[in-house]
């Protein structure tokens, strides 16, 4: 049987770990496991993984189209993560940079990394089995049909944790994201699947850190300023480029410009100075990632969750101005220590 991949189901952010009993039916809290989204479809012949952003990603995890087109028992529709893990077993943590590598136009490439950085599939959803469409039931009963089906299979397919009590999520919460996952979330277990809706909860670290404006990219419209990049200084006093801060109003994006203008940084004649930013692989080729550069003196405090090697791993969010900071103060030091923890220890 051929199924049709929906769009995945959502979460909304909450800050906290939330009580069962204010949801009808109760929650089932599992590991928020941080790689690609993807919605796996098995007709017995043709195995395809489809991305959050109804991309196919097929193409680029030959060794999860085998071991599943090997391993499946019979024909489905699975919701799950596809992550990638690195470092000796018993200190394995998810590397996120191994991951996105593998979106390569080069297919000697992918299977390069497939062989050297294999991925694995964390399953936790569903949606179809056999002719049966599961989609309408609750999730306690896709659950209890997804361990019915997957539960005994080898690595490189796991089945994700589960647990209903709120005390294991916290903990988890705080001892988890030493193995590179990013959070925790809660599944009503009454409530059927419903696509690309936020039916369900995602709780996330949230912290904050003072950083250094270092530039701006002017706002995709050509007026404004569409992100703010900041920096941190590392233990030598080189500062580095860790991150953006975007989503402005209109409004606050034209008065940006103005308040920034004596910090820009110009050549002899005046003009401006602009550096290239990174590109993302996911970013169209014709993206202009150019920046005005700004001379680093102007604190600002951001919330964010993780860090990704030297730069933050999402955008960050503006709190506040901190003009009490000095920017040479704002250095890597300053961010919270993170226990590592083993990724096999997770999956088991």
């Amino acid at each position: 049987m051929k199924y049709e991949i929906p769009a995945p189901m959502l979460a909304k952010s909450v800050p906290d770990i939330p009580d069962p009993a204010k949801t009808p039916g109760g929650l089932s809290f599992e590991p928020k496991w941080d790689g690609f989204r993807g919605l796996v479809s098995w007709d017995g012949t043709d195995l395809e993984i489809g991305s959050r952003g109804a991309k196919p990603l097929t193409r680029y995890f030959p060794e999860l189209v085998e071991a599943f087109s090997r391993l499946l028992p019979e024909t489905c529709l699975i919701d799950g993560e596809v992550v990638v893990p690195r470092g000796e077993p018993g200190a394995q943590r998810l590397d996120w940079e191994s991951l996105t590598q593998r979106i390569h136009p080069a297919a000697s490439r992918v299977q390069m990394l497939a062989e050297t950085t294999p991925a694995m599939f964390i399953a936790f959803d569903l949606l179809a089995r056999g002719d049966r469409d599961l989609q309408s039931e609750p999730f306690a009963e896709r659950r209890a049909q997804l361990v019915d089906l997957l539960g005994g299979l080898p690595h490189p397919i796991h089945v994700t944790r589960t647990t209903d009590d709120p005390a294991v999520a916290k903990r988890w919460l705080a001892e988890f994201e030493g193995a590179g996952l990013d959070g925790v979330v809660a599944k009503p277990l009454a409530q059927p699947y419903a696509p690309n809706k936020r039916t369900m909860f995602k709780i996330k670290h949230a912290r904050t850190a003072d950083v250094v404006a270092l530039g701006y990219r002017v706002h995709k419209s050509g007026a404004g300023v569409g992100s703010l990049l900041v920096g941190l200084y590392n233990a030598e006093g080189r500062l580095h480029n860790v991150g953006a801060v975007s989503a402005w109003t209109d409004k606050r994006r034209l008065e940006l410009v103005d308040e920034l203008a004596p910090l820009v940084q110009t050549d002899a004649s005046g003009e401006a100075l602009t550096g290239e930013g990174e590109k993302s692989r996911f970013s169209a080729a014709d993206r202009d990632s150019s920046f005005v550069k700004l001379r680093p003196e102007r604190v600002l405090e951001v919330r964010y969750d993780q860090l990704e090697g030297w730069r933050f791993r999402h955008t960050v969010q503006f709190d506040r101005w901190r003009p009490d900071r000095d920017p040479r103060s704002c250095t890597y030091e300053q961010l919270e220590s993170v226990s590592a923890y083993d990724v096999g220890a997770v999956l088991d």
